[in-house]
């Protein structure tokens, strides 16, 4: 069987997260006590009444669809509402709130939504991979803008712009 490389994972950097679990695996390996500062897979169950909600929610036929494209109304609604709680900022749950299977996906389909091959995207780092990678498989170019403790990060950018009109 021949082996393809695609040209789209060809140019993704390497999964920061894939690396980060291979120093772990070759540190345990010889017996170094690790903690675990990684993805945020939690080291405890699930609290009994989300096991309880999850299986009384699967038992019902109803749930046995698709549900609509943009997410559940109801769960729109309730986005909306703690949106608006958390941040102060009111959005409309039938046109700016669309629910998603997780991050990476949300992240990644927005990144397809909004550029296109030639685009530049200025992307933080470090920052989580899909901030990156999304772009990358869009056919956008990526560049990285350092995350530094001294407060610089939002006003580099500016400062680059008219050092290069200069």
């Amino acid at each position: 069987m021949m082996e393809k490389e695609f040209f789209k994972i060809r140019r993704l950097p390497p999964y920061v997260f894939a690396e980060v679990n291979a120093m772990k695996a070759r540190a345990r390996a010889v017996g170094e006590d690790i903690i675990d500062f990684g993805m945020g897979n939690p080291d405890f169950p699930t609290p009994p009444h989300i096991v309880d909600k999850l299986t009384e929610t699967v038992q019902d036929p109803r749930t046995h669809r698709y549900s609509e494209s943009r997410g559940v109304k109801g769960l729109r609604r309730a986005l909306a509402g703690y949106y608006e709680r958390r941040f102060d900022v009111s959005v409309d749950p039938e046109t700016e709130v669309c629910v998603t299977l997780g991050s990476k996906e949300g992240l990644a389909n927005l990144a397809s939504a909004v550029s296109s091959p030639g685009d530049v995207i200025l992307v933080p780092n470090p920052s989580y991979p899909i901030h990156q990678f999304g772009f990358i498989i869009a056919g956008a170019s990526v560049r990285n803008i350092p995350v530094t403790p001294d407060g610089d990060f939002l006003r580099r950018p500016g400062a680059r712009g008219k050092a290069q009109r200069a």
